[in-house]
C-alpha cells in the first residue's frame, strides 16, 4: 500500500532511508526539509503495517510563476529493492505532484533508472541550477511546455547542508 506519510512514520522513514543509502546523510536531508517546511509531500510504501519505502517531493524555487518540484530522496528497504516498489513510489509521487499543481519535476538521480518514468537530461537542458549539465540532472514535464523556455531553479537550503 502506498499512502501519504504521517508524523508517526518519521522514525521508520529515517531507518529506511539510512538503510537504503548505507549512511545517514539522506535521512538528515529529509529531516531538514521537513523542519524548514520545504517538503511538498512524502509518500510511504507499507507492508504488514511496516514502512518499507519512502519518497519525498520538495518545492523548487523557480524564476517563473509555475510550481516545480524536486524528487529526492527515494528509498526502499534494501531487502525489497529491485522488486518494483521504488517504481511504484515514483509513479504515485508523480501523480501526486500533478495534483499538487507542479508543472514539472526535476531529479538528480541515476541516469539509468529515472528515464523509465520519462525523465531526461535533454528535458532539463534549459534549466540553470548548481547541478545542471550532469547526466544525473533530469527533468519531466507534467504540463505541456513546462521546460520549453530557459529557467533557473534553486533547491531548498537543506540540499546544501
Amino acid at each position: 500500500m502506498i499512502r501519504y506519510a504521517r508524523p508517526g512514520d518519521h522514525p521508520a522513514i529515517a531507518a529506511v532511508v539510512e538503510a537504503a543509502f548505507g549512511q545517514p546523510a539522506e535521512a538528515r536531508l529529509v529531516e531538514r526539509l521537513r523542519a524548514e517546511e520545504d517538503a511538498l509531500f512524502e509518500l510511504v510504501a507499507v507492508e504488514a503495517d511496516e514502512v518499507v519505502g519512502h519518497v519525498l517531493f520538495s518545492r523548487l524555487w523557480a524564476d517563473r510563476y509555475e510550481m516545480f518540484a524536486a524528487l529526492a530522496p527515494l528509498a526502499v528497504r534494501p531487502d525489497l529493492q529491485n522488486t518494483g516498489l521504488g517504481s511504484a513510489l515514483v509513479r504515485a509521487g508523480l501523480e501526486s505532484a500533478k495534483e499538487f499543481g507542479a508543472h514539472g519535476v526535476i531529479v538528480l538521480g541515476h541516469p539509468a533508472y529515472y528515464p523509465r518514468f520519462g525523465f531526461s537530461a535533454e528535458t532539463a537542458a534549459k534549466v540553470s541550477s548548481p547541478y545542471a549539465g550532469q547526466p544525473s540532472f533530469m527533468a519531466l514535464a507534467l504540463e505541456p511546455g513546462a521546460f520549453d523556455a530557459p529557467m533557473t531553479v534553486a533547491y531548498p537550503d537543506a540540499f546544501a547542508g
